[in-house]
């Protein structure tokens, strides 16, 4: 294994741990933060002067805003030859943009869909790529440090935007189981003659064709709360959920159960619903997201 150097900026819930399971894999991290308490360094000036060229700079900050003012300062500071990689989660169509940018200072670009949420560290994460197979060569130490152990949890989806607009759907994919096990279990909670519905969640953990590691975290829910009853029936989208919709418009390709779980989370900002309950455990659980206490 060739030992690398990189920046990492951003150290959050997630940048925060894949900056630790980086080093454990015997790279060196420069990483920044606003929070001076968590960063290694004062400045993303500094950051790049600790760099040596080739530099790469990985950048885990909020979609958006955040991410075009980071790519906007690297591209002033980095240097033709250097890499940047959004981590983040990111509208493919901005991923676009940002390697047309850098490519005209000679910066290459490539973006990495991140799934593993607060369990990444521990677990791996699974990486979905995006960019010209020079730019993601060179970065495959790291990659191979952050993904599960095996031979799984790595793609070269395509080009660039292919790694967003894969972990895009990816949540997607994610907000729909999320929606059927709420409603599956709010049922049984109705029904008079179900008496132990968090066991019977349980029960299906093994053998069963619905058992997934989304199931694994329900139980986990229900285990320090059986009927869910500390928590508000509200939950929010990430954005993902909506650009997965809006992408599915875009390209003619029905998706009946992705876009009812997303009007879904809309119907939770009305009422206290008991399936957004669970699904407000279930993204806890995962991403560490924060969830409403009930009144």
């Amino acid at each position: 294994m060739t030992a690398m150097k990189l920046g990492l900026i951003g150290l959050g819930k997630m940048g925060g741990n894949m900056r630790e399971r980086i080093r454990q894999a015997g790279h060196t991290v420069i990483g920044y933060d606003r929070d001076p308490e968590l960063s290694d360094v004062g400045s993303l000036t500094e950051l790049v002067a600790g760099l040596e060229g080739p530099r790469v700079v990985w950048v885990m900050v909020p979609a958006g805003g955040p991410t075009q003012s980071v790519v906007d300062e690297l591209g002033d500071l980095l240097e033709a030859g250097d890499t940047v990689v959004d981590g983040g989660n990111s509208r493919w169509t901005d991923d676009e943009k940002h390697a047309e940018e850098l490519a005209a200072k000679g910066i290459g670009f490539v973006d990495a869909g991140v799934s593993g949420g607060v369990w990444g560290l521990e677990n791996g994460y699974a990486l979905m790529v995006g960019g010209d197979k020079e730019h993601v060569d060179r970065l495959q130490p790291i990659f191979e440090a952050l993904k599960p152990e095996g031979p799984y949890g790595y793609v070269h989806a395509g080009k660039v935007g292919a790694g967003h607009f894969s972990k895009m759907v990816h949540n997607g994919i994610e907000y729909a189981m999320m929606q059927a096990y709420a409603e599956g279990w709010e049922l049984l909670q109705a029904a008079d003659s179900v008496t132990d519905v968090r066991e019977i969640f349980r029960s299906w953990e093994q053998g069963t064709v619905i058992r997934s590691w989304l199931l694994d975290l329900a139980v986990n829910a229900l285990d320090k709360d059986e009927h869910l009853e500390q928590l508000r029936g509200y939950a929010e989208d990430s954005g993902e959920g909506r650009w997965t919709v809006e992408a599915a418009i875009d390209n003619a390709v029905p998706l009946p159960a992705i876009t009812a779980s997303l009007f879904a989370r809309f119907a939770s900002r009305q009422d206290d619903s008991p399936q957004m309950k669970m699904i407000a455990a279930l993204r806890n659980q995962f991403g560490g997201h924060s969830v409403e206490s009930a009144k």
